[in-house]
C-alpha cells in the first residue's frame, strides 16, 4: 500500500505539500495541487479518512437535507451538489425529511449535531432561528437553497418574478384568458413556492388590466398526475375553458398537456401551455418553460459552503444570492387560434 512518503516523492514536493493538496486545506499552486492529485492517482494513494479527521477534526462529509426525493427538481440540486462536493474530496450524507415533523426534530437535535458531518446544505427548507442556532453553535457551517434565512448564506430564485415571466408570454402571445394550476395548503411548501407563484400569476394580469378569476385556478400537487387532473377540469368546462395555462411546475404542465390531448383538443392549437424548471423531459413534450437550472443551484450551494469551510475563512453577514432564470419557448405555446 503507497504512502504518503511515495506520492511526495513521485510529485517532487513536501509530504506537507502533499497534504494540504489532498485535504483542501491550506494553500497550494493549481499546478502544484494537479501534480500531487496525478501522483497520487498513479500510486493509488487513497487519503485514510479516519486519520484525516483525527489530524483536522474535519470527516471531509456534507450533510444534505431535502425534504422529498421523489420530485424531479430536488433530485437534480442534489445531483449538482454531489458532483460538486465529490470534485472537492467530500461525501455526502443525504437526510430527506419526507416523514414529517418528528423525522426533521430527530435530523436536527440528533443526526446533524453529531460530529457526523462538517457542514449542512438545506435545499428548501426554511430553517427555524433554533435550528439555525443549534448548527451555528456546534461550528457547523449552513448554505440554504431556496430562500432567504436569517443568519444562513443562501441562495433562491424570486418565484414572484418567475411567475410573472411566465404569465407575460402569455398575454404577449395575445391571451387573455389563462389559467393557473397551482399548490394548495397541502401541497405549500417551505418558502411559499406554490403562494407566491400564483400572486406573480395575479401581478402580471393585473398589469395587464385583467382580474385573476378563481374558477381559472386549480390546485394540484406538483405531480404530472396532479396536473392531468386539474388540466381535465379547466380545460373540461365548456362555459369557460381557457386559451391558455401556466402550471407552477413543469410537471404539472406535462400533465396538462395530457389532458388536453385525452380531451381531443391540441396544444398549442387550442390551449397554450407553460410550466417552470426545464424538467429534464420538457424538451420532449416541446414545453415552454421557465428555465431555472436546479444542477447549477447545488452547484453554487457547494461552493458557496467550501468558501466557509477553508480555513482562511472571512466570516460573511448572512446574505442571500439571487438564483438566475431564463424564460425557453417551445412548440406548447403560441397565438390564440381566432
Amino acid at each position: 500500500m503507497p504512502g504518503i512518503n511515495q506520492v511526495a516523492q513521485l510529485a517532487g514536493v513536501s509530504t506537507a505539500t502533499v497534504s494540504r493538496a489532498l485535504s483542501g486545506n491550506g494553500h497550494v499552486s493549481e499546478s502544484t495541487r494537479q501534480r500531487v492529485h496525478a501522483a497520487a492517482l498513479e500510486l493509488g494513494y487513497v487519503v485514510s479518512s479516519n486519520a484525516s479527521s483525527l489530524a483536522t477534526g474535519r470527516t471531509r462529509n456534507v450533510g444534505v437535507v431535502i425534504p422529498f426525493l421523489n420530485r424531479w427538481y430536488f433530485g437534480a440540486v442534489l445531483e449538482g451538489a454531489e458532483q460538486a462536493l465529490l470534485s472537492h474530496g467530500y461525501d455526502l450524507t443525504l437526510y430527506n425529511l419526507s416523514g414529517g415533523g418528528d423525522e426533521r426534530r430527530s435530523v436536527f437535535e440528533h443526526f446533524l449535531l453529531r460530529k457526523r458531518v462538517d457542514a449542512v446544505i438545506a435545499i428548501s427548507l426554511q430553517l427555524t432561528g433554533q435550528e439555525v442556532e443549534r448548527l451555528l453553535a456546534m461550528n457547523k457551517p449552513t448554505v440554504g437553497v431556496g430562500g432567504s434565512i436569517a443568519g444562513v448564506r443562501t441562495l433562491s430564485i424570486d418565484d414572484g418574478e418567475v411567475a410573472q415571466l411566465a404569465t407575460e408570454h402569455l398575454l404577449s402571445l395575445g391571451h387573455r384568458v389563462i389559467a393557473f394550476i397551482g399548490g394548495n395548503r397541502e401541497s405549500e411548501m417551505d418558502f411559499h413556492v406554490p403562494s407566491t407563484r400564483r400572486e406573480g400569476f395575479n401581478a402580471a394580469l393585473a398589469k395587464a388590466g385583467i382580474l385573476a378569476d378563481p374558477e381559472l385556478f386549480h390546485a394540484a400537487d406538483f405531480t404530472i398526475p396532479g396536473g392531468y387532473a386539474a388540466g381535465k377540469q379547466l380545460l373540461g368546462n365548456p362555459r369557460k375553458r381557457p386559451t391558455a395555462i401556466f402550471a407552477a411546475s413543469d410537471e404539472m404542465a406535462m400533465g396538462a398537456m395530457l389532458a388536453a390531448r385525452d380531451l381531443g383538443l391540441k396544444v398549442p392549437d387550442d390551449v397554450s401551455v407553460i410550466g417552470v424548471d426545464d424538467h429534464e423531459l420538457a424538451e420532449f413534450f416541446g414545453l415552454s418553460t421557465i428555465a431555472q437550472f436546479p444542477a447549477l443551484q447545488g452547484r453554487m450551494a457547494v461552493d458557496i459552503l467550501m468558501d466557509e469551510l477553508h480555513p482562511n475563512h472571512e466570516a460573511h453577514a448572512s446574505s442571500n444570492t439571487p438564483l438566475p432564470f431564463e424564460l425557453i419557448v417551445r412548440s406548447s405555446t403560441s397565438r390564440p387560434t381566432p
